[in-house]
């Protein structure tokens, strides 16, 4: 039988063969070596939580990737805050912003959702219950990312660039043995923010959502603008109403547009999987990338795009 929510079937979700499991999709080529780290976890009978945990892990823990987690640029007062959530099948989450500190912000919102009666923790009170898990606390401002915000200064101005060195946000799915689902998205946000700027990546429903009868979506690029359309669940439940992964992220990508006049100057990208274990990705500008494992075999892959 088709999956079904409070005891209705979910349109377009039928009983055709569906692709066999595990799937693992994430954003950018760097997602890769994330998902291949996913599949290790999977490889063991980790869950697909356990999964996404991991597999983000490797870019938060990667000096040379100036987006997310240690070595992240930091925001115009030189200081690096870290946003992350998770999302697992059960539809429990967790969520941590502005976080000082810690390499790891995604394990940090993972206890917040198993360990607290909260969703999300923010600024010094997410710090203070890292600490407080046995966390350690440490400089995550690499000399290299310090030289380039003392670049910055030099001009203090803020331009948003698309595609920049291939990366931004990670964004993380997996369905797993058990046909269960989880995702994260992890970032150090956009280089020199506001001190307190928080952009789509911690928000439940922005930068990721998860739903077991449907599927899971997440994103990459500038945070306000997907806020502002809630675009993760957007495509959630567009799959839910019968649209395939690809469609349902055009459809968002279609609405950030018709929303935003400047649409050229800025990129926004979307993966998503259903509960077929089909896969979608798009974005704005051509350039985005996602890396993918199905049928076992691991790939990064062109998105389609809005612009060509």
């Amino acid at each position: 039988m088709a999956p079904t929510l409070a005891g209705l079937p979910l349109a377009g979700l039928d009983d055709k063969p569906t692709v066999q499991p595990p799937v693992i999709v994430s954003t950018w080529d760097f997602g890769k070596d994330a998902n291949e780290a996913a599949l290790r976890v999977l490889e063991t009978q980790g869950s697909a939580l356990d999964a996404v945990e991991s597999g983000v892990h490797v870019p938060e823990n990667d000096p040379a990737n100036q987006s997310v987690g240690y070595g992240g640029l930091p925001d115009r007062d030189g200081i690096v805050t870290l946003d992350a959530c998770i999302m697992d099948h059960r539809g429990r989450a967790g969520s941590v912003s502005g976080l000082e500190h810690i390499r790891h912000p995604i394990s940090v919102a993972r206890r917040v959702m198993e360990k607290t009666p909260h969703v999300m923790l923010v600024g010094d009170g997410a710090l203070q219950f890292a600490l407080s898990e046995g966390f350690q606390k440490e400089n995550l401002l690499t000399d290299k990312s310090k030289e380039a915000w003392e670049k910055w200064r030099v001009t203090s101005k803020y331009q948003p660039q698309i595609n920049i060195e291939n990366h931004d946000t990670i964004g993380m799915i997996v369905w797993d043995h058990k046909r269960q689902f989880a995702g994260a998205c992890t970032t150090s946000g956009l280089a020199y923010k506001m001190h307190g700027r928080v952009g789509d990546s911690p928000i439940i429903g922005a930068g990721l959502y998860v739903d077991q009868a449907v599927g899971a979506a997440t994103g990459t690029g500038l945070g306000e603008v997907v806020l502002r359309q809630c675009s993760a669940f957007l495509i959630v439940e567009l799959m839910h109403n019968g649209k395939s992964p690809q469609k349902a992220c055009e459809e968002a990508i279609r609405r950030i547009v018709l929303a935003n006049a400047n649409y050229r100057d800025f990129q926004v990208g979307f993966i998503a999987v259903n509960s077929k274990g089909q896969v979608g990705a798009y974005s704005i500008q051509p350039g985005f990338t996602y890396a993918l494992y199905q049928n076992g075999k691991h790939q990064i892959l062109p998105s389609k795009s809005y612009l060509v």
